[in-house]
């Protein structure tokens, strides 16, 4: 289990200095607003296969990824998966849109392995939000920023052939072969695991 607060201990401000540079990629804050922003986030660990958000609860949080590697997503009503979205360091995780909206969620949160987070609740982040304009409009550049990675992940779905997706998938994060277990990218994609493990295989040759 990763211990946060040995983390915390070896560099006190690891995990706020890389939630800090994010926030400076989407949008520049003044040190005043930065350290408002940054004032809401609390330390929070949670194991392998922890659901955090459950569908048909609100999400509370919104999550900073410190360590470790999670995954949205939906089940129908023959309890078949569609994994949505993976999220891993440094990123903002968590059902935004039911955390923004604060309506029920109708996806999961799931970690996929040992998992270190900072979090802020809906509250204070919204209070934050109404202090500084300027932290309202960042969180609004990086939503803008989601929406584009979804409508082009949209087309992939549509459009693309398995091949095709799976190319793009390596296009776009090839770093995530070792970072989410292959059953799970398999069915991101669409595809069974066999299939899966046949692209793999393509391009290990």
């Amino acid at each position: 289990m990763i211990d946060f607060y040995k983390i915390i201990r070896n560099k006190v401000s690891m995990p706020l200095d890389q939630l800090k540079q994010l926030v400076k990629a989407i949008y520049p804050l003044t040190e005043k607003e930065l350290d408002d922003f940054a004032s809401v986030w609390q330390p929070f660990l949670a194991k392998r296969k922890a659901l955090l958000t459950l569908a048909g609860q609100k999400e509370n949080y919104l999550y900073f990824v410190v360590e470790g590697v999670q995954r949205v997503y939906y089940l129908d009503q023959q309890d078949r998966e569609a994994t949505l979205v993976f999220s891993y360091a440094p990123s903002f995780g968590g059902v935004v849109d039911s955390f923004l909206l604060q309506q029920p969620s109708r996806y999961y949160y799931e970690t996929l392995t040992p998992s270190v987070f900072l979090r802020a609740a809906f509250p204070s982040l919204q209070a934050v939000m109404q202090r500084n304009p300027a932290v309202e409009t960042m969180i609004r550049l990086g939503i803008t920023h989601a929406m584009s990675g979804v409508l082009e992940r949209l087309v992939e779905v549509q459009c693309y052939s398995s091949a095709d997706r799976f190319r793009a998938l390596l296009q776009r994060s090839s770093h995530i072969l070792q970072l989410v277990p292959h059953k799970y990218l398999a069915n991101y994609i669409g595809v069974d695991p066999t299939n899966f493990s046949k692209f793999i295989n393509s391009i290990k040759s």
